[in-house]
This record gives C-alpha cells, structure tokens and sequence, in this order.
C-alpha cells in the first residue's frame, strides 16, 4: 500500500454517529474478501490532531454523488471508491486567482468610482454658479409716462405799492374774484400829506407863472417904444417859460402822488380764485416786494402743465402733440392735453426737455399745484431695454454688468442708464437684447473668468 493509499484509508477519530457509518463499512468489507480487509487497515492516526465530523460527512456525500453518478455504488460493484487528487489540483489552482481577480475587482472598481465622481465633482464647484437674465424692451402699451407739475395758467402774488395799515380786507381764501375787484382798503396818512403838499407845491408855481406872463406881456409893450432893452424884455420872457414848466412839474408829482394814494385799494389784476390771504387788519403794510405779501391769486380755468422729457424721448415730442394728464385721485378718468411748447434746450443738471402742455379745466376738477402724470400715447422713439437694477456693478469705472458668452466666459460692459424704476432700470446702451447678464454679481467678479448658467426653474 502506497503512502497515498495510506492516507486515504486512514480513519481518523470521529464521533459515534460517524463511527457506526465506518463500522457498517467495514463489516461489508469482511464479506466481500480480501480487497475489502486490505480496505478496512486502519493505520495508527495521531490522537492529538482533531478532525472535524462534518469534513467526514461531506466526503461521505460527495463520494456517495460520485457513485450515483458512475451507475451503482460501492456496494453494488463490490469496489471502493477512490478519490483523486491530482484532478482537484488543478482546478482549486485555477479557482484561487480568479478569487482573488474578483476580490481586488470589487474593491477597486468602487473606488476607483468614487474617486473620479470626487474629481467631477470637485472641478465643477471650482467653476462658480451664475444666474443670468436677458435684457428686456420695455413697454410702450402706456407709452411714455413722466411726472407733471400742474400749475394755473396765470398767477401773480400782490404786494402793497403804498405805506401804511391795513383798514380792511374784502376777500378771503377761496373767493373768485374779476379784475379790478377791490381785495383790501390800506389807510395812508402820510400820502395824504404828501397829496396837499403837491397840490399847494403845484397853485405857487401856476401863481409865479400868471405873475411870469404879465411880466412878460408888458415888456413887449414898452420894447416897441424902446424904453427897455431887448437884453431885459427877453429875460422876462424867459422866465415865463420857467414858471410854465415848472407848473408841469408839480402838477405831474401831484399826479404822481394821487397815483400812490389810489393804491390805498388793492384790487386783483385778473379773474381768478384768491389761494392765500397773509394780512389782516391792522398790519404795517410796506411797499415794494421787501414787504409782506398780501394775497395770492390764481386762473385755474386753464392750467399750465409742465414735464421733464429724458434726452432719449425728445425726438418724440413736438408742439400740438396730443397727450393726457392722470391725477392720482381721478385716475380712471385722464384729461386731454396738448403740448404747447418746449424749452428747446436741454437742461445742463438733469439732461431733459422741459416740455409745456395746456389743459382745460372750465369745470375746476383739477386743483391747481396738484401732482399728476403726463402720457405721450404717440412716441416715436423705440422703447429703451431695461434690466433689473440687481445687475449693476458700481466701481470706480463707472456703471457695469457683467455679460456671460456663449463660451461660459465673463465680460464686463460700461452701460448708460436713463430712468430709475425701483426694482428696474432703463439702459440707453452698453448691452442688446442678446446679451446674457449676471444678476448679484460678486464683488470679485472679473472678465475673463469662467462661470456656469444655472438652469432657469420656471415660475409656477
């Protein structure tokens, strides 16, 4: 028996229930002869090596498999079965490498996976995220809006043209006056002196040029006869002439005088509607404009609207352009007006147009120095592109935005802003409608740098 033999038949110390299987074995062994005892040697095993039961049973198994295979069994054919090594060899050498093949696939690849997803990831968060908006026309369904000043169409504030208190006032707050209606009585005592000193000033000088002609006349007479020189006859006719011009003099600062004293009566210089009363009884009353005024006065019949056209929008207006005034309390109901005439230059402070316009309010709907809103419906001029004012950059520069190309790359664009909306801005130039721009640009923001466009999430 060969040493490969030996340690096939050897048997190896196993519980009872295997030992009652080799028992069974071997009595059949005895039966069939002298192959079934050289079978049945059991070679001296180590007692200190533990073998385990269940390996027993399995090659038990897998020889019994073997046998069912083969077509009978070991007590069928009356031969043992034999294993082989040499075929499990093999087989056992070509199952390890693929094992160990599978175990560094299944621990790489995932690996090897998540390090690239890091990659990815971590290069497309280098990449800053931008939102982007295009900018848009802006509307011309209302045309072209602008704030108006509505004011009378004649207003004169009335100041006192003589000294003194005021007597009496006529007219209050309110009143509707015609022209030449007297408003206030003021007492002038010192014009009245200054009337009597005129007239007297002006009986002396008719009194020196009656005794003037007289003089004058019988010089004449006694000239023909020679008995005064012509040198002495025509001194006295000049002085005639004196006296006669100075009787002109004092009858006009007589005339003058009584002018002043007619302002005693304040009367109101047109038709129109007193707005403030700033006097009563009593008050010292100075003449001239250094001294308080009296009353103010007001045509509202038609009224005096004037609007501050931008630059962009002037090639639109010109006079008898229609248009229409809103007043924030009547704003369903819009008054026709029509553009009277323009400043023709623009101004150097806000660079407009100031633009008047005449409205009719024969019905005194409008108050006047009210606030309203002029519209231009026919304006030729296309509409300015407007952008959101959370695009601006403001740098040393000037006004910016910031455009994204089609190759992801930042420009930055000076632009030319015209009206302010609030939340929009209009923008006379700098970007077209094609134009991609950045909204809450960083202050980091430079040209040249890469961004990615985060995608639009629809307004649901």
């Amino acid at each position: 028996m060969n040493s490969d033999e030996s340690k096939h038949n050897e048997i190896p110390e196993t519980p009872q229930g295997a030992s009652d299987h080799y028992r069974q074995n071997a009595e059949t062994s005895k039966s069939d002869g002298p192959r079934a005892v050289l079978g049945s040697q059991q070679p001296v095993t180590r007692k200190d090596t533990p073998i385990d039961s269940t390996l027993l049973v399995q090659s038990d198994a897998l020889r019994a498999d073997r046998d069912l295979r083969s077509g009978g069994t070991a007590e069928s054919t009356g031969k043992p079965v034999a294993k082989s090594p040499s075929k499990r060899r093999p087989i056992a050498l070509a199952i390890i490498p693929l094992l160990i093949i599978a175990g560094l696939a299944l621990g790489f690849v995932p690996r090897w996976r998540q390090s690239r997803s890091t990659a990815i990831d971590t290069s497309q968060l280098a990449i800053p995220s931008v939102s982007v908006v295009p900018a848009t026309p802006g509307t011309n369904r209302d045309g072209l809006v602008l704030p108006a000043e509505v004011r009378p169409w004649l207003e004169a504030s009335i100041f006192a043209r003589a000294n003194g208190y005021l007597k009496s006032w006529d007219a209050d707050i309110g009143a509707h006056v015609e022209a030449g209606q007297q408003l206030a009585m003021i007492e002038t005592p010192d014009l009245d002196q200054q009337l009597e000193q005129a007239k007297a000033q002006l009986a002396l000088a008719q009194a020196n040029l009656h005794l003037a002609q007289v003089t004058d006349n019988r010089w004449k007479e006694l000239l023909k006869t020679a008995s005064v020189s012509e040198q002495a006859a025509a001194e006295k006719a000049a002085a005639r002439e004196t006296a006669a011009a100075s009787v002109e003099a004092d009858r006009a600062n007589m005339r003058r005088v009584q002018e002043l004293v007619s302002f005693q009566r304040v009367v109101a210089p047109f038709a129109g509607t007193v707005t403030i009363r700033a006097v009563d009884v009593g008050d010292l009353i100075v003449a001239g404009s250094g001294g308080k005024q009296l009353f103010h006065l007001a045509q509202a019949d038609k009224l005096r609207v004037y609007v501050r056209v931008p630059q962009t929008a002037v090639a639109g207006i010109a006079p008898g352009q229609a248009a229409s005034l809103s007043i924030p309390e009547l704003p369903d109901d819009p008054f026709p007006a029509k553009v009277v005439t323009t400043s023709e230059s623009i101004s150097t402070t806000s660079r407009t147009l100031l633009v008047q316009l005449e409205v009719d309010n024969s019905q005194h709907r409008i108050l006047p120095y009210s606030y309203g809103e002029v519209r231009f419906d026919k304006n030729a001029e296309k509409p300015a592109l407007t952008l959101p004012s959370n695009t601006l950059l403001f740098r040393a520069e000037g006004l910016q935005v910031a455009v994204v190309n089609s190759n992801g790359i930042v420009e930055l664009r000076k632009v030319q802003i015209g009206r302010d909306f609030g939340q929009t801005v209009e923008i006379t130039g700098g970007v077209t409608p094609a134009d991609r721009v950045i909204t809450n640009p960083s202050d980091s923001l430079v040209s040249g740098i890469t961004v990615r466009i985060q995608p639009t999430v629809a307004a649901k």
